[in-house]
């Protein structure tokens, strides 16, 4: 069996790594993981033979070449592996979680940055045990700063990627209610997220907090009393870092530290806080603040995340990258704000809520129900249940049990000259609507 040591040796012959054999790169090495349903060590040859300099495979029966790299476990192999990496770069680290913003955040914090350095950040949203190893070992020794985006489904998860990636540096958006399936309860939620503090108040490492957040001023209150570890607040006048929110309608346009208005392509009050911890961590590393606002400027999502899409009928924010009870409201109250006459919303069912999930939707059309759009429609079997009977006291919402019947609706009842938002869980693709609401 290779020691961590022994297996670098290999992996700095490599061009990079890989772990599907579908995106092969000449020369890399090839990490044969295994799940519930695939055990990745029966197509480590496959790898080979698409190009793959070395397979990393835990199972002996598989080794037939000395191409063949045994180990006792491949996942563990790869996280020690990308620790082991980590620990040889002498660069700041930056942790990023949080229950939403955590991907937009990250790529801002990188546009900003790397307005002075070189960067490397999470690819995506590869954030778990799995891609926050992949995203270490894609760090070169001429990048000068790494952005980690660290995501959580359980208690203990960001304390894992912690002990991986070891950030010196560290962040956590908000906190609100997501995965409650498997964190049980926001309690659950909260000292989730706080591993990150709890990682940077034993290292001595840096936390930036938004002084707006009261949640995360109280979690941060260890890391302000420490001797050993840092705190940069950010969001009020009286912080490191401020700047002003001039409107949301539907883009935000923000009065920067000069005065200077910027209009930027994010739409939403609840991205503001994004933007403003970006604009922190560039001036801690001391980033020409005119280059960082521009940068902001320039910034467009991508992804199914805030995408404003501009059709021949209609025009439509389209968020369908993921939703929970926070996010889902925080859009709801900003789409009400945005002047625009006929307002039409469409919300898919929110995933991994376990035993919340009734209540959270039913507060969700409790929401709704005291705003002012001219029609809704609820998609998926747990709106669907949370709705029923409600048709009668409003005629305006319409529930449907999934998307199918839905796309059905919608092609038989075209929607002219209206503003649509539409948001759901990422398991619900609510974006393959578009070509009937565009």
């Amino acid at each position: 069996m290779l020691t961590t040591s022994e297996l670098y040796t290999y992996f700095r012959q490599c061009s990079g790594i890989s772990t599907d054999t579908r995106k092969i790169k000449e020369n890399c090495l090839f990490v044969a993981l295994k799940g519930s349903n695939f055990n990745g060590n029966y197509f480590a040859q496959q790898a080979l033979d698409k190009g793959a300099r070395y397979v990393l495979i835990d199972e002996a029966d598989f080794k037939t070449s000395e191409q063949f790299l045994l180990v006792k476990d491949s996942l563990k192999a790869l996280q020690e592996l990308a620790n082991f990496h980590r620990n040889r770069l002498l660069i700041p680290f930056i942790g990023i979680t949080g229950t939403n913003g955590k991907t937009t955040t990250k790529e801002l914090v990188n546009a900003v940055l790397s307005t002075q350095f070189q960067t490397k950040a999470t690819q995506g949203n590869l954030n778990n045990h799995i891609g926050v190893p992949l995203t270490l070992l894609e760090v070169s020794e001429q990048d000068e700063i790494a952005v980690i985006e660290m995501g959580a489904n359980h208690v203990g998860d960001i304390q894992e990627l912690c002990t991986i990636a070891e950030p010196n540096f560290g962040l956590i958006t908000n906190i609100g209610q997501a995965h409650l399936e498997g964190f049980g309860s926001f309690e659950g939620v909260l000292r989730a997220k706080s591993e990150l503090y709890d990682h940077l108040l034993k290292k001595g490492g840096t936390a930036f907090i938004n002084a707006n957040s009261a949640i995360l001023q109280n979690m941060g209150k260890r890391l302000a009393r420490s001797e050993q570890a840092n705190v940069v607040y950010y969001g009020t006048p009286q912080s490191f870092y401020y700047a002003e929110l001039v409107s949301a309608a539907p883009y935000i346009v923000y009065k920067n530290e000069a005065g200077k208005i910027i209009e930027t392509q994010l739409l939403g009050a609840y991205n503001f806080d994004n933007i403003l911890t970006a604009l922190c961590v560039g001036k801690y590393f001391g980033v020409n603040m005119e280059a960082a606002h521009q940068a902001v400027a320039h910034y467009a999502p991508t992804n199914n995340r805030s995408q404003v899409i501009r059709g021949e009928r209609n025009t439509i924010i389209l968020d369908a990258y993921n939703a929970n009870p926070s996010s889902m409201k925080a859009a709801l109250e900003n789409f009400e704000q945005m002047p625009a006459q006929n307002k039409i919303v469409i919300l898919g069912d929110m995933f991994e809520l376990g035993s919340f999930s009734e209540m959270k939707h039913k507060e969700i059309i409790d929401l709704v129900s005291n705003m002012h759009f001219t029609k809704t429609f609820f998609c998926g079997k747990d709106f669907y249940r949370a709705g029923d009977g409600l048709t009668k006291d409003f005629p305006h919402f319409c529930f449907f049990e999934n998307k199918e019947d839905l796309q059905k609706y919608l092609q038989e009842n075209q929607i002219e000259n209206s503003y649509l938002l539409v948001k759901g869980s990422r398991g619900m693709g609510l974006e393959s609507l578009l070509e009937s609401i565009k």
